[in-house]
């Protein structure tokens, strides 16, 4: 028997039993090994993972190829499309000289392909189909890091979140949470508190500013209803699984709502989801690009719910990958628990720099194979120092790899073609109108204008006459409607007066 190179050793820890995502393969001496594949198994995706490197360096083609794969073998996929690159995933690539070279030394049969792609953007006025969420879905906790509060101030927004779920006020959109705020800092509001706490002036005054900031920041078409409903990431097309891909090219104006929403979803996808054994694939991959956002600036229970969600979502069948330019920008509690890694070329052109890279070196198994201080500054354009969760549960040597071409186009599909997805697809139909029933705000207003004590309320209208028999199919076109839909939910949250939530207080259906 030939005795093996050091390529074939380190591939030897990458042989999967079962499916697996192809990365690319072992590169020893500045050379690729055909025979030395890097795989991802499927069966440890939910153990989560990162993608990490300097800008430039191929991130967005990881992310490509690894969605690519995945939509193949039937797991949905959700990204961020922060440049607009990926939406490339919808139309076929096309060969040339580099895919060509590429192909033939890492042994990779390419091929063109194209995938099931849908486009969403965060409310209206963006070029995929609008997505909302509720204020009373949100949640304290999530919204307190949109709004930047601190502690003390987030604990202000619980206790007025907790004020409104005990009186079943549904807040489902800026002007919603206002009313109730302005109603808590008056006199009959203070009243109502007496016995649990109470709003300052003061911090309600902060919390009002913070939310008029995010109002001309775009909260405004956020927050509200119709809801996005979990479900509608994880659709098949043609035997593929959907691809959703969140259009972000306005993200340097909204941060914060960004990566909150997206963990706001993650939070969701653990309320909704059943509890799942041991797949052989997940159910769905989470990219969370830009993940240096989440974690500026939050407060304690903030990170602490974000490490109590990536432990336990995964017993839902679901994998994260968080995507950043250093793993520094990862709490190191969260880190811990990211099985996969995709590391590539970092710069040490300053002393943080050098102090990051020594930091980045400690993350990584030892090997004998590289230099890895060295390695990770040398990483040519496409090319990653990887390691990853066996299917035993154990990490894999660290392999300098060689990464494949996407099948799909590399770039953007363009600005008119993902308008004209997003104009005939289902999801635009389903989420294009606003819907604005009564809520916290139009019950409270109500109050306010109520006749005073002993003065006679208006006539009321008679009752229209009963029809002899009613229309047929009538509840079943109401009930398919989605106020009626969302009306019910509320109803439902009022007559258990006090709205159960989850790990990060959002609303627990």
């Amino acid at each position: 028997m030939a005795e093996q190179g050091p390529a074939q050793e380190i591939a030897q820890g990458y042989v999967s039993e079962g499916a697996a995502v192809e990365l690319g393969a072992v590169v020893i001496d500045g050379k690729a090994d055909a025979g030395a594949a890097v795989r991802l198994p499927l069966a440890t995706l939910n153990r989560h993972g990162l993608v990490a490197g300097a800008t430039g360096t191929g991130k967005t083609k990881t992310l490509q190829l690894i969605a690519e794969q995945l939509s193949a073998a039937g797991v949905p996929v959700v990204l961020a499309d922060v440049k607009g690159d990926l939406s490339g995933l919808a139309a076929q690539g096309e060969s040339n000289d580099k895919i060509a070279k590429r192909a033939e030394e890492l042994g990779d049969a390419w091929a063109p392909a194209a995938f099931p792609v849908q486009f969403l953007s965060l409310g209206t006025g963006g070029k995929g189909a609008p997505i909302r969420a509720t204020i009373t879905s949100f949640g304290p906790i999530l919204l307190s890091k949109v709004l930047g509060l601190n502690e003390t101030q987030e604990s202000t927004l619980g206790l007025i979140f907790h004020w409104a779920d005990q009186r079943g006020l549904a807040l489902l959109d800026t002007k919603d949470l206002r009313s109730v705020i302005t109603h808590l800092t008056s006199d009959e509001g203070k009243e109502d508190l007496k016995g649990i706490g109470g709003v300052s002036a003061a911090t309600a005054g902060v919390i009002l500013r913070s939310l008029s900031n995010l109002e001309a920041q775009g909260g405004e078409d956020f927050f509200g209803e119709p809801e996005l409903d979990v479900h509608d990431l994880m659709r098949e097309v043609d035997g593929k699984a959907m691809v959703t891909l969140l259009e972000l090219d306005d993200l340097q104006s909204k941060p914060a709502l960004f990566s909150t929403f997206l963990m706001w979803l993650l939070a969701e996808l653990f309320e909704e989801l059943p509890e799942e054994g041991d797949l052989d694939k997940p159910k769905l991959v989470f990219f969370f690009d830009e993940a240096h956002l989440l974690f500026n600036g939050a407060s304690k229970a903030f990170l602490e719910r974000i490490e109590q969600t990536v432990k336990l979502i995964r017993s839902k069948g679901v994998g994260v990958f968080f995507c950043t330019q250093l793993p520094t920008d990862i709490p190191n509690n969260v880190l811990s628990q990211l099985g996969a890694r995709v590391q590539h070329a970092l710069r040490a052109f300053t002393p943080e720099d050098q102090a990051a890279l020594t930091k980045t070196v400690k993350t990584y198994p030892k090997t004998k194979h590289y230099e890895l201080d060295s390695a990770l500054t040398s990483l040519g354009i496409g090319e990653a120092i990887v390691t990853v969760l066996s299917e035993r549960g154990a990490p894999t040597p660290v392999a300098w790899t060689r990464l494949r071409a996407p099948r799909s186009k590399m770039g953007s599909i363009g600005a008119e073609a993902i308008s004209a997805a997003t104009a005939s697809s289902d999801l635009h139909a389903k989420y294009a109108e606003t819907i604005d029933r009564e809520s916290a705000y139009e019950k409270l207003a109500a109050k306010v204008a109520a006749p005073p004590a002993g003065e006679a309320p208006p006539p009321e209208a008679p009752p229209a006459p009963k029809p002899e028999k009613e229309a047929p199919g009538m509840v079943e076109q109401a009930m398919s409607n989605p106020a009626v839909k969302s009306f019910l939910r509320s109803a439902a949250s009022a007559l258990g007066r006090e709205i159960t939530r989850g790990l990060f207080g959002n609303r627990r259906r």
